[in-house]
């Protein structure tokens, strides 16, 4: 039987996964049950190469990927384990990572996930202790026998991705985290969902002239309705995106199933004819309405998706595109005395080599507290941290995110890159201030240096230094700048 990897690495077929929504409850749950029927008839359609299972979606408790997934493992179908980073640690993660290779479950989709929203007694406490990119290195690194001390596993690791964002500042850094994943250990990518066609393209030729055009690059189909399409609009989901003009034409055709069944179909067409690898399906409950899809997307004339893709770019006024005409660009962030002098003091206090460098190093080595540093320097840093709203977190990430503090300024504390989660340029959880990424990208575009965003390998933090001295943990090596390549 062909894995999903020998799929994706040795198969021209158009490939067609599918997406299986875990339920809150057990497995006697009647929602359970109408999943688990779902999942058979999945398993024994030819058409269905792979099955995705969810991973608390949209940040409700939910049953775990793998009780469902056990079933359609050993029933010999391919089964690709959801896997976030908003409820566990990194050591939960490695923990569950350990069980799915036990359990013989190797396909992975690595996200940082939604914040939550639900939770017995309320909304529950996030982690994020590390994000998507630190998940796809660790499972490469654990695909390596973690520095060969234990057994080699074999994950396929995918991630996920998106370029349907208003701003300019949104788009490329999406771009340059998605390079990042690939660096660290995704070997296949699934797009966010969409519903431009322009965006759909320009994604495959950005992966293409970047070095990344042959990671398989997978499109996300999602059937509407005219309810999920004013939640989408609303901005009841993180990252995705209905205009005003789609959301019109979805209520137009209430009533009409088969509109929207078609639609599907286009999107899947459209996938095909731009040169996806594969589409994966999502929105679909029962087998009879995904084999519809997949009919009519049959019955399409091979250059029927142009026409399709004409129709399907449902853009915003002033939507930033990568290729082609630019949107006008938005006013940038002011940055002010600040930006500029933190950039100079740090050139100055923690470029090694350097005199202040080498003489605070000196100071905090010979201090009673090297762990603290002097006191008259402990005092020092606080003060001067209070404009960035430091937390404290000693093992300060200012540098990599244009002098931005993840900690105070970031819900999901993003040292990676942005989340998929921004509308119009907002973060997803407080709908209020600009993402940080944003700011960071427009900073360091001023300067020249955006491409340089995310070019050190993953900032994975150092708990341990909570509560200590940032200055003394980086001059004395202590902090993840001794692990970072390339660093500015």
């Amino acid at each position: 039987m062909q894995t999903l990897r020998d799929k994706l690495e040795s198969s021209s077929r158009f490939l067609v996964g599918t997406e299986l929504v875990s339920v809150r409850g057990g497995m006697s749950e009647r929602s359970a049950v109408k999943a688990r029927g779902f999942a058979n008839e999945l398993v024994g359609s030819s058409d269905i190469d792979w099955i995705s299972i969810t991973d608390n979606a949209g940040g409700n408790p939910q049953l775990a990927p793998t009780a469902l997934g056990k079933p359609i493992l050993y029933a010999g179908k391919e089964v690709v384990i959801h896997l976030t980073c908003k409820d566990l640690n990194r050591n939960g993660l490695e923990s569950e990572a350990w069980l799915l290779h036990s359990e013989g479950f190797n396909n992975i989709l690595a996200m940082t996930g939604d914040y939550p929203i639900a939770g017995n007694g309320g909304t529950a406490k996030p982690v994020f202790d590390i994000d998507s990119v630190g998940l796809i290195a660790m499972l490469r690194q654990m695909n390596e026998g973690l520095d060969r001390r234990f057994e080699r596993t074999n994950f396929l690791t995918g991630a996920v991705t998106t370029n349907f964002k208003l701003r300019e500042g949104e788009v490329v850094p999406q771009y340059l985290k998605l390079a990042a994943k690939i660096r660290n250990g995704a070997k296949f990518v699934i797009n966010q969902i969409g519903f431009d066609a322009r965006k759909k393209q320009e994604l495959l030729a950005y992966m293409a002239e970047h070095g990344m055009g042959s990671t398989p690059l997978i499109g996300n189909v999602y059937l509407l309705s005219p309810r999920v399409a004013q939640l989408f609009h609303d901005g009841r989901i993180p990252g995705v995106v209905v205009t005003p003009a789609l959301l019109e034409l979805c209520l137009k055709h209430n009533g009409s199933p088969s509109f929207f069944l078609e639609f599907a179909a286009k999107q899947i067409a459209i996938y095909r004819g731009l040169g996806y690898r594969g589409a994966y399906l999502g929105g679909v409950h029962n087998m009879p309405t995904i084999q519809r899809i997949l009919e009519m997307e049959r019955s399409f004339a091979p250059d029927d998706w142009k026409q399709f893709a004409a129709e399907m770019c449902f853009s915003r006024p002033g939507e930033y595109y990568f290729y082609g005409t630019h949107a006008e660009e938005a006013e940038s962030e002011h940055l002010g005395f600040g930006y500029g002098f933190s950039k100079w003091m740090h050139s100055q206090m923690f470029t090694p080599g350097r005199p202040l460098a080498e003489f605070g190093a000196k100071l905090c080595r010979e201090s009673s507290d090297p762990m603290q540093g002097p006191k008259f320097l402990r005092i020092l840093e606080h003060a001067s941290k209070t404009v960035f709203g430091c937390k404290d977190c000693g093992d300060c990430s200012l540098p990599e995110i244009a002098y931005l503090c993840p900690e105070s300024q970031c819900a999901k504390n993003q040292r990676n890159g942005p989340c998929g989660g921004t509308r119009d340029g907002l973060c997803e959880v407080d709908g209020i201030g600009d993402c940080i990424w944003l700011r960071a990208y427009e900073r360091l575009k001023h300067d020249g240096r955006e491409q340089q965003l995310l070019s050190h390998v993953p900032v994975i933090q150092d708990h341990a230094l909570r509560g200590t001295s940032s200055w003394a943990n980086h001059w004395l090596g202590r902090d993840h700048t001794s692990k970072l390549d390339n660093r500015k």
